[in-house]
């Protein structure tokens, strides 16, 4: 037991740094973002009130027998609702003095007089109040995971007509009375069906753990529940991409994490270094970070610098003077991505081999050297993909000196955005007469690989927003150690286009635990 308590006091800050792991992507939505999604939410809301189904009303008072049926909102008006953040896992939605036509049929009975027809009805001072819990799953995924809701309807009235509307009137006070309870009874249960399942699966269309291409996938579990103030509500994510061929691999997070402090915009999704570096990691990883030019497909220019660099070295193989070169560049090491508020860059360490290939014989390497660079990295946004170019060519200005290009201004004084080297493995005497290829090499790599390797990014990785939600107006914002996106939101489709697509097949007992009961005529009764 002793040992066991020991054991546990040793495992238990281990735990709690896992609980609390910074999170690789955080998403910051504001009071203006859930403006938007108030606009939106209250359609359905309506949308949703609109299809509630109200048992039949009947009963028997002396000698007249009544029967209402076929209960049907004909008009709703929630001019008057609100849709609130509410610390610390809530939102809560009120509708106050509301209103909701009605249309039903009406049957009487008294004595041999049998009268049937319809009757207008409206019910007003109509208030709902709903509290939205929100939570992670256990699969990391945003869910509404509780609801409390409170309604009440403060009057209604009935408009009759026909040869009995005397005695409608009369029973009047049973007939609306009965009426007010039940409509009112159907309200909370109609929303909870709408946020319990519907939403829900609107919650379900947000990328959780998939596939980005062959190689890599994304993991945008949900680390804690959501974090919410009377101003925004806050999403961590873990934010790990993962070889697809080692997908259960975790790596460790030292990253900075994103501080989001801005509410101007709707939404903000910030990204910490340790989210580019996970990518680049897992590349790596899945062993595509190698790029091999043979033959035609070595720059002419490039091969006749490398043929003359090279000379002695190749006259000494004759009869493979003329065989085709070959160059394999492969990244010897994961890359790591720096981000400061002056720009965002890319350190790569590589090796590149020279080697003749001769027809029907082994290959001849000629030179393998070390190459060293860092790229520039635009980060943007296009449609919910966050994009990254790369870049080789783009020189920054540093406190060392001037590196490239001039710098726009003279006091401008940021990092170097760009470098690039390279060296002999085997000797410094090599390493010098390497020289003469920086430049080309440079040319070769920003006119040939770097397309490659920016096709192979161009789709992009999907940020976690549901479907029919898209962004507008983003801008990139870069800190020391992560990077924000802030943005508005509109909808591409509407929450009812989206519900419908992926609406659940609801079971018998899901069904109607959830749903009104459908109404029924006892004939019996007339």
């Amino acid at each position: 037991m002793a040992a066991g308590g020991c054991l546990l006091l040793l495992l238990l800050p281990s735990l709690v740094t896992a609980s609390h792991s910074p999170p690789g992507c955080k998403i910051r939505i504001t009071s203006k973002g859930l403006d938007l999604v108030k606009q939106e939410g209250l359609r359905f809301v309506e949308q949703e009130l609109q299809n509630i189904t109200v048992s039949d009303l009947h009963g028997t008072e002396g000698q007249f027998q009544y029967n209402i049926s076929q209960v049907k909102v004909t008009d709703l008006q929630l001019a008057f609702s609100d849709l609130n953040f509410q610390p610390q896992q809530h939102l809560v939605f009120n509708v106050n003095n509301a209103s909701i036509s009605l249309r039903f049929r009406r049957q009487l009975l008294y004595w041999f007089f049998y009268d049937i027809g319809s009757i207008n009805a409206s019910a007003d001072g109509v208030h709902i109040y709903t509290v939205l819990q929100l939570a992670k799953d256990e699969a990391g995924r945003l869910k509404i995971s509780n609801m409390t809701c409170n309604a009440s309807i403060a009057r209604m009235h009935a408009g009759f007509s026909g040869t009995l509307r005397k005695v409608y009137e009369f029973l009047s006070t049973f007939i609306v009375t009965g009426m007010r309870f039940l409509l009112s009874q159907q309200i909370c249960p109609s929303l909870e069906h709408a946020s319990l399942v519907l939403l829900n699966s609107l919650l379900d269309t947000v990328p959780v753990r998939n596939y980005v291409d062959e190689h890599i996938g994304i993991d945008y579990s949900l680390l804690r529940d959501p974090s919410i103030s009377t101003d925004t509500l806050e999403l961590n994510f873990k934010g790990m991409f993962f070889p697809r061929v080692r997908e259960d691999q975790e790596l460790e997070n030292h990253a900075v994490e994103p501080v989001i402090k801005e509410t101007e915009r709707m939404v903000y999704v910030a990204f910490s270094e340790y989210f580019f570096d996970s990518a680049m990691q897992s590349y790596f990883q899945a062993g595509v970070l190698t790029i091999e030019l043979q033959g035609e497909k070595v720059p002419k220019d490039l091969e006749v610098l490398l043929r003359a660099t090279f000379f002695g070295t190749i006259f000494m193989l004759s009869p493979s003077v003329d065989a085709p070169l070959r160059l394999v560049l492969q990244v010897s090491a994961p890359p790591r991505c720096i981000i400061k508020p002056s720009g965002t860059s890319v350190s790569v360490s590589a090796f590149l081999n020279i080697s003749l290939v001769p027809p029907d014989r082994p290959p001849v390497q000629l030179s393998s050297m070390a190459m060293e660079t860092k790229l520039s990295a635009k980060v943007f946004l296009q449609g919910k993909a966050l994009r990254v170019q790369l870049d080789l060519r783009r020189y920054g200005w540093g406190p060392m000196g001037s590196w490239g290009e001039s710098p726009p201004h003279p006091t401008h004084n940021c990092f170097l955005l760009s470098r690039f080297r390279i060296y002999s493995k085997q000797s410094a005497l090599e390493s010098l007469a390497l020289f003469s290829l920086q430049a080309p090499l440079k040319t070769l790599l920003q006119l040939t690989i770097m397309p490659i390797i920016n096709e192979r990014t161009k789709k992009g990785v999907q940020i976690p927003l549901p479907e029919g939600m898209d962004f507008t107006r983003e801008v990139v914002t870069n800190h020391a150690g992560f990077l924000t996106v802030g943005a508005d939101l509109h909808f591409s489709k509407g929450l009812r286009e989206v519900i419908e697509k992926y609406r659940p097949v609801p079971t018998a007992a899901a069904y109607s635990s959830s749903r009104p009961a459908e109404p029924s005529l006892d004939p019996s009764l007339l």
